[in-house]
């Protein structure tokens, strides 16, 4: 059940299982754990979660068979990542942030951080419902900018020694987006986005790996398989027509590519779905 359907930029739902992820599909997941255990799938990764844990889901329709204790409680909400972006935050940690949380959805967050976010999901929860309120869409923007930040501040404090120029956050960000548009369907090479960002490709790989502690290939790689793996699980495709879609030369090359990145070929991991 949601909590809130009339104003969809922020919602809250009273559990993981009423969440909408393909309703809601330009949406952040927010999962902060309060009570009991839940565990989930991302990207070919098992997660455990447990009380003081704050997951954050960049991409929910990736996130799969969750599963949670009796006692298990929460708060949960999503909140348009549009929203967010036209809230123009001044800050270089956001691209930090956003990586970190592509590579590990779940912060684990000390007592005092816990306290820190269940007040800024609770006041954020109390306020939503008040739309008589005449700047209902900018206090809410406002109490929303403070649980950012508070974010930024708990995994900022966490990786001290990282400094990051306004040119590698704005080179990150423009390379980022580039696979978010879907340039990887066609290019994985990071000499296309190194050619479309002015730079070297050794130079990408350099910024990445200093950012996120991995290369330019390994985000390449990774938007790859998230539409690899939604192609594959949608049992009308062939893997002929995945392939082509995808814009491999030849099947082989498409299953040896998959193989390589999750230890599986294409017909395996489709069979192993199915069977779910």
């Amino acid at each position: 059940m949601e909590d809130n359907v009339m104003w969809n930029k922020i919602v809250f739902y009273d559990s993981v299982a009423n969440s909408h992820p393909a309703r809601y599909a330009d949406h952040v997941l927010h999962i902060l754990c309060t009570e009991g255990y839940m565990s989930f799938t991302f990207q070919h990764v098992r997660y455990n979660v447990v009380p003081s844990d704050y997951v954050i889901i960049t991409n929910p329709a990736l996130a799969s068979d969750f599963s949670v204790s009796d006692d298990f409680d929460a708060v949960v909400m999503s909140m348009s990542d549009s929203f967010v972006t036209s809230m123009a935050i001044q800050s270089n940690y956001g691209i930090i942030g956003h990586l970190s949380l592509l590579r590990n959805p779940v912060m684990k967050l000390s007592q005092h951080d816990f306290r820190i976010c269940l007040e800024d999901l609770w006041k954020l929860r109390e306020r939503l419902n008040e739309t008589s309120h005449l700047f209902h869409e900018e206090m809410l923007g406002h109490l929303l900018l403070v649980h950012i930040l508070d974010l930024y501040d708990i995994h900022a404090r966490s990786r001290k020694d990282l400094q990051v120029s306004e040119r590698i956050t704005s080179l990150l960000r423009r390379f980022i987006e580039l696979l978010y548009n879907g340039e990887y369907i066609q290019n994985r090479s990071p000499k296309f986005y190194a050619s479309r960002l002015c730079i070297t490709p050794h130079y990408l790989s350099e910024i990445c790996n200093k950012v996120s502690g991995k290369p330019a290939s390994y985000w390449i790689d990774r938007f790859t398989m998230q539409e690899i793996t939604r192609l594959l699980r949608q049992k009308e495709l062939s893997l002929t027509e995945i392939a082509e879609r995808m814009h491999f030369s030849s099947i082989s090359h498409f299953s040896r590519y998959v193989q390589k990145r999750i230890g599986v070929y294409p017909t395996e991991y489709r069979n192993n779905i199915l069977k779910k």
